[in-house]
């Protein structure tokens, strides 16, 4: 396949030997989570529970206010202490509507019905499963997936493009999710494949990360709709 590219850009230091041999590791619970209800795109998530409510981990905490918005769950199982304005974690320092939550250690999850296949769900359904989750993208807007979907369906496209570039100095977060999870990363690709009933994916990794590129290419060697690419590195 022929790659195309631009003009210009820059090749600082990468600095990515200093994390990228170092393993994903799970950090500990700590005593208080702040949990934002503006983590996305568009209007701030509504809060569905009350100070003192015990919640287990994945229950509702808040629900989607808009047509771009997103729902949030609880991270841990834990009692809510407090409803409202905190610092948020965010260079501009001004204050969010926040949810705070004490966890009680016991990782308890919410009681309920395993999620459906999404591969014996219509299109729709999944966008509407991927929206009740609460998923959003990674970038600076961090857009509701299900919008992306639903437009991004409606506009007939004939490509997914899975971004696994990471051209940050510094960042190896992508390179090590790739080198150690490739296989649910394909799980994932397929499942957006049905849900935007596209023929295609194309995996796009920079040249600094072989041990990535030939991980995920051994996780899609059985999927012909999948093509892992190699692209220099460019900031």
């Amino acid at each position: 396949m022929r790659l195309h590219t631009f003009r210009g850009g820059v090749h600082p230091p990468n600095q990515k030997h200093l994390s990228a041999d170092r393993s994903i590791e799970v950090l500990p619970l700590p005593p208080r989570l702040y949990i934002p209800l503006q983590q996305h795109a568009g209007a701030p998530a509504l809060p569905v529970v009350t100070v003192g409510q015990k919640v287990a981990k994945g229950e509702l905490l808040a629900r989607e206010h808009g047509v771009t918005s997103a729902p949030l769950h609880a991270p841990s199982s834990g009692t809510v202490t407090a409803i409202g304005d905190f610092t948020a974690p965010h260079a501009s320092g001004l204050p969010l509507p926040t949810i705070v939550l004490d966890p009680d250690g016991e990782e308890r999850w919410v009681e309920g019905e395993p999620p459906p296949d999404p591969f014996s769900r219509t299109p729709e359904e999944v966008a509407r499963q991927v929206g009740a989750a609460g998923i959003v993208g990674m970038g600076g807007a961090n857009f509701p997936a299900s919008v992306k979907l639903s437009k991004a369906r409606q506009a007939g496209v004939h490509t997914l493009v899975v971004n696994g570039a990471e051209c940050e100095p510094y960042v190896t977060c992508d390179d090590r999710l790739m080198r150690e999870r490739a296989a649910e990363i394909v799980d994932g690709a397929a499942i957006m494949l049905h849900a935007l009933q596209a023929p295609r994916a194309l995996i796009a990794i920079e040249d600094n990360k072989p041990e990535a590129v030939q991980a995920m290419r051994d996780a899609c060697q059985n999927d012909a709709r999948m093509t892992v690419l190699s692209l220099p590195s460019r900031y």
